[in-house]
């Protein structure tokens, strides 16, 4: 059984990524479970930079006293994995040439997620309609879901049920989508148990349906509030002193900043001094705030924790 923690290497952790991060590690912790680090890098263009990125990202974990069991896995090296699910879905494959534009004005509103219910546009096309587009624009593949509707349980949000579209699980230019990768990866990784930001609720019936479709059991769920800025806008690196490298050049210490977020949970006081494994042994799910946590990044001179 495992929990875990899987950011994308773009930019540093702001303070957002790093209270979600300690709040996956107290669920696994807290329920016997490893907890697991896994870098969603498929994105990343420029390989060595995602490195540089997500070491920085391990060592800002590390300085918080959040340690991870077993290797770090990387998304960009499990590709052949990738490619054997979708291999295991057999004649419920095919291929989509729609663009991100047609999508937009053939489909509904997006998810929470950014999601776009697929319209099912290419579902149906004939060897040759197939044949002709392929010459013109190389093909996404997707899934054929049907319409099935799927069910999951989350800790806080109870029953969500969704309808599964027939979304997309390699993007045309050959890369995994996220959908497939999260749930190949959570599989492969033993991790049952899922803690993440709440903009991620709606993609929940997707993902357990495909776990479900490629014989896994779905994890369980415990989507947490996001942190915003002070527009309630979810926060970003352009909205200040948000990371642990800004924060230290205005003189502030990560143990500082543990504590900071650790007051934003309701498990320290204003400036008490705590660890990890302290916030373990108060930790209660169901105590946890239910609203956003709106950050006000510090300024020169403020003190914080």
């Amino acid at each position: 059984m495992a929990g875990r923690f899987a950011p994308s290497p773009t930019s540093d952790l702001h303070a957002g990524n790093l209270r979600t991060a300690l709040l996956a590690w107290l669920f696994a912790r807290t329920t016997s479970r490893e907890c697991v680090l896994r870098v969603e890098d498929l994105d990343q263009q420029r390989v060595a930079a995602a490195h540089g990125v997500a070491n920085r990202q391990v060592a800002d974990l590390a300085a918080l006293g959040l340690r991870f069991d077993g290797d770090v896995w990387w998304q960009s090296s499990r590709r052949d994995a990738y490619g054997a699910a979708v291999a295991r879905l057999g004649g419920d494959v095919y291929e989509c040439f729609c663009t991100r534009r047609e999508i937009a004005e053939a489909a509904g509103a997006p998810h929470a997620d950014g999601h776009r219910p697929y319209p099912g546009t290419c579902a149906t096309l004939t060897p040759a309609e197939r044949a002709r587009r392929r010459a013109a624009r190389p093909p996404a593949l997707r899934v054929r879901a049907r319409g099935v509707v799927q069910t999951i349980r989350d800790l806080y949000a109870g029953e969500v049920t969704g309808t599964v579209d027939d979304f997309v699980l390699v993007r045309n230019d050959g890369v995994a989508a996220y959908n497939l990768a999260v749930v190949v990866d959570d599989l492969a990784q033993g991790v049952d148990q899922v803690v993440r930001g709440d903009d991620l609720l709606s993609s929940s019936p997707r993902q357990a349906w495909l776990a479900l479709r490629l014989g896994g059991t779905p994890p369980e769920y415990a989507h947490v509030p996001l942190a915003v800025n002070t527009e309630g806008v979810r926060l970003a690196k352009r909205d200040g002193a948000v990371s642990l490298a800004d924060l230290g050049r205005l003189g502030i210490a990560p143990a500082a900043v543990l504590s900071w977020i650790a007051e934003s949970l309701g498990l320290a006081a204003p400036g008490e001094s705590v660890t990890v494994e302290v916030l373990a042994e108060r930790f209660d799910p169901a105590a946890l705030p239910r609203s956003p946590w709106v950050v006000r990044p510090p300024q020169p001179g403020d003190a914080v924790g």
